[in-house]
């Protein structure tokens, strides 16, 4: 009886004789080397088929994903306009700053662009109280919980983002 598997880099359905099972081998299609499943393997291993339209829809996300990428890594300052229409605060305190620069990164981080250019007028005015904040935020070894699931190269790039914009 003959052992019948797939090849695990070409799919191409190979049928072995039992003297070969649990030993290596090569691909008659491809040539690559592959392992002979030992012959009480009795089961022919079945290749799930492709969901062609699942593909399509992972292909498509991938591609927003990146573009949207790319969209906030090559950002370098605010929508013209968008820091003189937010009204001048006198006063906004430490912790109201660091919520808003939390704020701003987790909506970039989630694609939220335009609420977040509305909360970078907020941030821009403190210049350097913001920065001294985003530097901590930088630093720290423990992000804050908002940012925690935030990939690290993305978070530092949206904080060089931020800091570029206030100057």
């Amino acid at each position: 009886m003959a052992i019948i598997f797939h090849c695990d880099h070409c799919g191409k359905k190979i049928e072995a004789s039992d003297s070969a099972g649990g030993k290596w081998g090569k691909c008659p299609a491809c040539h690559n080397k592959l392992y002979v499943p030992s012959p009480d393997f009795d089961e022919e291993l079945k290749l799930a088929p492709i969901d062609e339209s699942e593909e399509e829809r992972k292909e498509r996300l991938m591609a927003e994903t990146h573009k949207l990428t790319q969209d906030i890594l090559h950002e370098r300052e605010a929508p013209n306009g968008l820091a003189e229409d937010a009204e001048p605060i006198s006063q906004m305190s430490e912790k109201e700053l660091t919520k808003n620069i939390i704020m701003y990164l987790r909506q970039m981080a989630d694609g939220e662009v335009y609420e977040a250019q509305k909360i970078a007028g907020l941030i821009v005015p403190y210049g350097s109280r913001a920065v001294e904040i985003l530097d901590t935020i930088a630093i720290s070894e423990m992000p804050e919980p908002e940012l925690a699931d935030i990939h690290q190269q993305v978070l530092s790039s949206l904080i060089r983002t931020l800091r570029t914009k206030i100057g």
